[in-house]
């Protein structure tokens, strides 16, 4: 896992749009894991975040000639899609090739691949069944490296997901947000951003099926500088009682399809259906990272409710997909003033 890196230095804006300001390239830096970003660089790369939504073409061009490859082992309608459109409206170029066929490694070393994509190539997503295919390709590119999901985090989803949550709610750290559902890779990424970014986080799941000790041990030592407040549970009502967001999966992730019939006897009491959203604050919003899988861990009522926000996420991964694009490769967000409010 890479170690958070120090939190970059806020600059004074110029006074011309920002096509026309990017300062020297940073250095590269990868985004394998939520704790890659100090709890500050997220919340500056919000407020990027909502620059980009609601002044798109003040960037257009902002990443001109820069060439981007994305290797996806597992099928994908938003991670890809949203990469291509981000990266084609801020003028850059999107590569896609298709391994799910096979594993990025099986033909040829993953340390070869790195080497020849560094010489063709400035950034490189993977969206990977094993973790470690994506910290080897950091490790040994010196091309920055975006974790597009693995099997323990999907960075890029839970960004998004607590943008949605900042501008449905404002002030993160006053936020009660609540997973129930399968201890895996969204659940994970959800635990260090909400720790990140001082929210009170309580995540439920079965005993069998719970969070990974090493990345719950990653939150805690965030959560004591940022504040944040952690539950680990088993009971769902416990856990969304109280909640101003409830947040699932799917039960079975890609790659568990075979455990389908087993985990749904498991997860049952963990559905997210009318009875448990009562549970919730009455303005409490429905979260999802999609597919969902309708009539098990969600039911049409909730998730077609007028408290759901699951399309407002999903355009939120454009966003803060163009944000990390321009932050790793057009000089930084510190470049631009942190104007949030929430900081």
């Amino acid at each position: 896992m890479h170690m958070r890196a120090e939190p970059m230095t806020v600059r004074e804006p110029k006074k011309t749009t920002p096509p026309s300001l990017l300062p020297e390239t940073a250095a590269p830096r990868d985004l394998v894991s939520i704790h890659d970003l100090a709890p500050a660089e997220i919340l500056q790369l919000f407020n990027l975040t909502s620059m980009l939504k609601q002044r798109p073409a003040d960037f257009r061009g902002v990443l001109a000639g820069k060439q981007m490859v994305m290797f996806f082992e597992k099928p994908s309608l938003r991670t890809r899609l949203t990469f291509e459109a981000g990266m084609d409206s801020l003028g850059g170029s999107a590569f896609f090739v298709d391994q799910t066929g096979s594993r990025l490694n099986a033909r040829e070393s993953l340390y070869d691949i790195a080497h020849n994509l560094e010489r063709w190539i400035d950034i490189i997503v993977l969206r990977t069944f094993s973790h470690a295919t994506v910290e080897e390709m950091a490790t040994y590119a010196s091309v920055p490296v975006i974790n597009a999901l693995s099997e323990l985090e999907h960075p890029c989803q839970a960004l998004a997901d607590f943008f949605t949550l900042q501008e449905q709610f404002g002030d993160l750290q006053k936020l009660h947000f609540a997973y129930v559902g399968d201890g895996n890779n969204m659940a994970h990424s959800l635990l260090l951003a909400g720790a990140s970014v001082g929210a009170k986080v309580s995540i439920a799941t079965p005993e069998r099926y719970g969070l990974n000790p090493v990345i719950v041990t990653m939150a805690k030592a965030i959560a004591e500088q940022t504040k944040a407040q952690l539950r680990i549970l088993t009971d769902p009502h416990k856990a969304v009682a109280g909640a101003d967001a409830v947040y699932t999966d799917a039960w079975a992730s890609m790659g568990q399809e075979h455990e389908a019939e087993e985990r749904a006897a498991v997860f049952a009491p963990f559905q997210v259906n009318a009875a448990l959203m009562q549970l919730a604050k009455p303005h409490a919003r429905f979260m999802h990272c999609l597919p969902a899988h309708r009539g098990c861990e969600v039911t049409d009522q909730v998730i077609d409710s007028v408290n759901s926000v699951v399309f407002d996420q999903a355009e939120n991964r454009l966003h803060i997909q163009k944000a990390i694009l321009v932050w790793i490769l057009g000089g930084g967000v510190g470049r631009f003033r942190a104007r949030s409010t929430h900081a």
